[in-house]
């Protein structure tokens, strides 16, 4: 994918990220370095002239955090801050902050190197998760803290609702383990069936197997994050048969 075809992919899909966003952005710069993926300023040999998306990701990481700690702050008053820093960490994690992006169609606006590209990385959630951060850092130091803090609990509803119910207290897999022994069922299995990329970015697929069935893989950078996502889709699914 060349550089003009890029520019023009990010620019049809930009009026739509503004919709999903909720925020237009003044600068325009900030937005394409948000989008943009390491793997593309490498690969471009542009690095004099391009940015990629890191330092806005640690920004937006701390913007998240905060809207995300003042928001439950608010409205778990009677919380303890052991629970609060574990349903924060919930609500912030890469599994809900990728599937934030994808909604928004973060993904189809990413500019990634070539490798990156045919390595599926549109739907990883690590490269998701990182630009979801990014983004915020920009609307951050495009208008003010008020504004991304809105847009982050806007994007972050749904997960926010479900920490305010008590459904994010417990780890996926926790939870899933005793969603089946409830039932009367089998504990779950986490086997490994792929492993995928190079060893300093490697990305795992698990599966969830209970008794004689098996449940959607899910990926992750550890097998710890992909059992989790597993046990997650396992969760959903269960749910769907209620």
């Amino acid at each position: 994918m060349t550089i003009s075809r890029v520019e023009k992919t990010v620019n049809e899909t930009r009026e739509e990220l503004g919709k999903q966003l909720g925020y237009r952005f003044r600068d325009d710069e900030l937005l394409e370095r948000a989008l943009t993926h390491r793997s593309f300023v490498n690969e471009q040999g542009c690095e004099e002239r391009c940015t990629h998306n890191e330092r806005l990701e640690f920004l937006g990481d701390a913007v998240v955090g905060v809207s995300v700690a003042h928001f439950l702050m608010l409205n778990l008053p009677q919380a303890r801050e052991g629970r609060l820093t574990k349903t924060r960490a919930a609500v912030v994690s890469e599994a809900g902050l990728s599937e934030a992006a994808r909604r928004l169609g973060l993904g189809s606006c990413l500019r990634l190197g070539k490798g990156e590209e045919q390595g599926g990385g549109r739907e990883k959630p690590s490269i998701l998760c990182d630009a979801f951060e990014a983004l915020v850092g920009a609307i951050y130091l495009d208008s003010d803290y008020e504004t991304a803090r809105e847009v982050v609990l806007r994007q972050l509803e749904d997960l926010l609702r479900a920490a305010l119910r008590g459904d994010l207290d417990h780890d996926f897999k926790t939870r899933l383990q005793e969603r089946l022994a409830a039932a009367g069922l089998d504990p779950p299995l986490y086997p490994v069936v792929a492993e995928h990329g190079p060893d300093h970015e490697k990305v795992f697929e698990v599966v969830v197997r209970v008794g004689e069935r098996e449940f959607p893989s899910a990926q992750g950078h550890s097998k710890k994050a992909a059992e989790q996502k597993a046990a997650e889709r396992a969760l959903d699914a269960l749910a769907l048969e209620e």
